[in-house]
């Protein structure tokens, strides 16, 4: 009788087996940026403690050139989901490119306008002359950062605006060649690392500014809305992680990229600040859903600002169907 026994449990075992390695589906995801960056924190946490292998998903990670580079490649089938900033299909649908986005990875700005406390400067009329970073001039770092010097009346032109990248950016913001900057949580705490006193000022009360977005293809929303599911499902639950306890998912994230070792107190500290700078949501929104009336507005500045250079119609720019109820 007992070899009867052993025999079952053996054959369930290679059932379970055989199920998992065949249920699991593969899927490409392109960062916009280092996959190694803290803001990509939720993604490695998920792949990491096995929230995608409980997806049935099997993800593998790949690195891209920007947010309207990995719209292009997840328009063309390059790769099957993408990330970037949650206005960036508003750019590439009117360029032609199907992708919307299926998830926002918080309701509020990706990135923060940050000011030296020595430069005085206490309001967006007080960046007029001065030296400003952003990360280029092709990224939201500086759309947001049009939108809050048009919010005080003012221009590019009215302040020296520089495109320097995250490192020049840091940089120069602590030797004080610029005195302030449009950008992310860990920038922030880097200068603060060197013992720079700086006010950060969340975007969102002057413009209506987004956090990162998961990206798809229409035709993968179509032909493949369970693995989109699964994704979003799988990451938002890594959100969470970060925003109920960002000390120990820090230590996770730490074990899940190791090339962070030696950098708990600061990964900590950037981690802490996307879980109470950028993934609190508004209102009645869930974690993840996209507002429409926020998506508008978002499009009407574009396009007043030669941003991009026709609308499209909104809906088509986001689903909020793969959000969990």
């Amino acid at each position: 009788m007992s070899k009867v026994f052993l025999k079952i449990g053996l054959l369930l075992i290679v059932m379970v087996t055989f199920k998992s390695g065949y249920a699991a589906e593969k899927i490409t995801y392109l960062f916009p940026a280092p996959a190694t960056l803290p803001a990509f924190a939720p993604f490695q946490l998920a792949k990491y403690k096995g929230y995608y292998a409980d997806e049935e998903l099997d993800v593998d990670f790949l690195v891209g050139k920007g947010g309207a580079d990995v719209a292009k490649q997840v328009a063309v089938g390059n790769v099957d989901l993408g990330g970037g900033i949650g206005d960036t299909p508003i750019i590439t649908r009117a360029n032609g490119l199907k992708v919307q986005g299926v998830a926002l990875l918080g309701g509020q700005a990706l990135t923060q306008v940050v000011v030296r406390k020595d430069a005085n400067i206490a309001s967006p009329a007080d960046l007029k002359g001065r030296s400003i970073g952003v990360m280029s001039f092709k990224d939201t770092t500086f759309y947001n950062l049009l939108a809050v010097l048009k919010s005080a009346d003012l221009s590019q032109q009215d302040a020296s605006v520089q495109a320097l990248g995250p490192g020049g950016l840091i940089k120069l913001m602590i030797s004080g060649d610029i005195q302030a900057f449009s950008g992310v949580p860990e920038w922030t705490v880097a200068v603060e690392g060197a013992g720079i006193d700086v006010d950060v000022w969340n975007i969102n009360d002057i413009y209506p500014a987004m956090a990162q977005a998961i990206f798809a293809s229409d035709s993968t929303i179509k032909d493949r809305p369970e693995a989109v599911r699964g994704f979003v499902k799988a990451t938002l639950r890594a959100v969470r992680d970060i925003q109920n306890n960002s000390k120990q998912a820090a230590l996770d994230y730490i074990d899940a990229v190791p090339s962070h070792k030696g950098k708990e107190s600061s990964i900590e500290e950037t981690l802490n600040r996307y879980a109470t700078l950028v993934y609190p949501t508004n209102g009645n929104l869930k974690l993840g859903e996209f507002d429409e009336d926020q998506m508008t507005m978002v499009q009407t500045f574009y396009v007043e600002s030669g941003i991009v250079h026709k609308m499209v119609p909104i809906k088509n720019t986001f689903t909020n169907q793969f959000i969990a109820n």
